[in-house]
């Protein structure tokens, strides 16, 4: 299973602006800094956020960005749905009569890994950014 970056950083940012300023747009210049992220890299995925209504633009000299519904209401995985990202454990397609491997049956650990898919993607599905913003909290 691979998570790219692009899927973490995003949640990275989106975090970072749930904990920060909730009034104020942040800019992406503050959060590069704080998480360490490139700010290329964060241009690329801010533009996919707020083309899936993730977050709103604000211009001007003290424009950034805010999220367009509170921290609780933001699921992890509309984050990777909106940066393209898929949480998947095996190659093959799940309506595919051939398998990760080439074959014509699926391997047989096959649906092992099927299960695993589902019960991460189910995980990303409950999880919001207000969880964690408060597991962030109890840490410190």
């Amino acid at each position: 299973m691979k998570l790219t970056s692009r899927g973490r950083y995003a949640v990275m940012a989106l975090a970072d602006m749930a904990a920060f300023d909730k009034k104020k747009p942040v800019s992406l210049r503050d959060i590069s800094l704080r998480q360490n992220i490139s700010l290329v890299y964060l241009e690329q995925i801010f533009s996919k956020l707020k083309k899936n209504n993730i977050v709103n633009s604000i211009r001007g000299i003290n424009g950034g960005y805010i999220l367009s519904k509170q921290p609780a209401e933001i699921k992890i995985a509309d984050i990777f749905y909106a940066v393209d990202e898929k949480v998947k454990t095996v190659k093959c397609k799940k309506e595919s009569k051939k398998s990760c491997n080439g074959k014509s049956i699926k391997c047989n650990t096959h649906n092992l890994w099927d299960e695993l898919e589902i019960h991460i993607n189910n995980f990303f599905e409950r999880k919001n950014l207000n969880d964690l913003i408060n597991n962030n909290s109890k840490r410190i």
